[in-house]
């Protein structure tokens, strides 16, 4: 995010950080370590290669995680939180208890 300019509520700040569907679940998933591209990937579901990519890039740029390639054959990269984007687990951990409580109160959705 160097050079551009945050905006002055903090909410949007961190929207403008993590406020996409798969960041949120790339934070997710990196939370317990390093992963590689395809275990990303795959752990995603719906995610096509180009929005993957587009995200990890811009979570980098952002500086909430590093990304490491290994001089191997077929290259081997590898992603992992930041201090940075580890400081964002209450937050996750906040929108997982939400969810939580969300579904108990809400019950199964209705059938036809």
């Amino acid at each position: 995010m160097e050079g551009k300019t945050l905006p002055a509520c903090p909410v949007e700040t961190t929207l403008t950080l993590i406020g996409d569907k798969w960041k949120v679940l790339i934070l997710r998933d990196l939370l317990p370590g390093t992963k590689r591209f395809g275990e990303l990937k795959r752990s995603l579901g719906g995610v096509s290669q180009k929005v993957l990519t587009a995200q990890l890039r811009q979570m980098e740029a952002g500086g909430l995680l590093t990304r490491t390639v290994y001089p191997e054959v077929p290259p081997r990269v590898e992603y992992a939180l930041t201090e940075l984007g580890y400081s964002l687990k209450p937050i996750l951990d906040a929108m997982q208890s939400w969810g939580e409580a969300y579904k108990e109160k809400s019950g199964p959705p209705a059938g036809p």
